[in-house]
């Protein structure tokens, strides 16, 4: 396919779509190094091996993938020009994002409850990469919430029809992104660190 063929507005979809895909790839690239990190500090002696992630960060998944099915089903609404559930789906995946946030932040506290610090003298490697990986997660979710924002607005404004719905479709992807993410990071902390 020549990405130069086509109307000036197909052009310009492209380069959005494309855009999104570098930084999508570029976030990847900064997560897989947090993990590496991870990896190679897992053998130092100071590493908590028996620190474990509360119950509270499993409930997180649960919100931000649910968030997921939301907006797939908001996207279909739209498709079938049903605005009303498409309105209401939306809303449902703006208030599960919300969730998850809190639901992390919940975590955290019970990680410092628990005697786990970011940093400081009774802090631990596990412990602060646990923090810095969530926390930077977290702000790629408030980014994701900014844009459902606007998606939302947008829907209100009637901006989006069956056929004309590339702000929504971006937002989708960078959502289902962070929300693959999310499992990817929960998981491989659970089970690998």
């Amino acid at each position: 396919m020549d990405l130069t063929q086509g109307t000036l507005q197909e052009k310009n979809n492209r380069a959005k779509k494309m855009m999104l895909w570098f930084g999508i790839i570029s976030l990847i690239m900064t997560f897989a190094g947090f993990t590496s990190a991870v990896i190679v500090s897992s053998s130092r002696p100071d590493w908590s091996a028996d620190m474990q992630l509360p119950n509270v960060f499993i409930y997180s998944v649960f919100a931000i993938v649910i968030s997921s099915i939301t907006f797939i089903l908001a996207k279909r609404a739209l498709k079938q020009d049903d605005r009303k559930k498409t309105s209401i789906l939306l809303l449902i995946t703006l208030v599960l994002g919300s969730v998850f946030i809190t639901l992390q932040f919940v975590g955290f506290g019970q990680l410092i409850d628990a005697g786990y610090y970011l940093t400081g003298p009774t802090s631990d490697p596990k412990a602060s990469f646990v923090f810095l990986i969530a926390f930077v997660h977290i702000l790629h979710v408030l980014v994701g919430l900014i844009c459902l924002v606007v998606v939302i607005y947008n829907h209100f404004k009637q901006k989006y029809t069956a056929t004309n719905m590339l702000g929504m479709e971006l937002a989708a992807t960078f959502w289902h992104f962070v929300d693959i993410l999310w499992v990817y990071l929960f998981l491989f902390l659970y089970f690998l660190s």
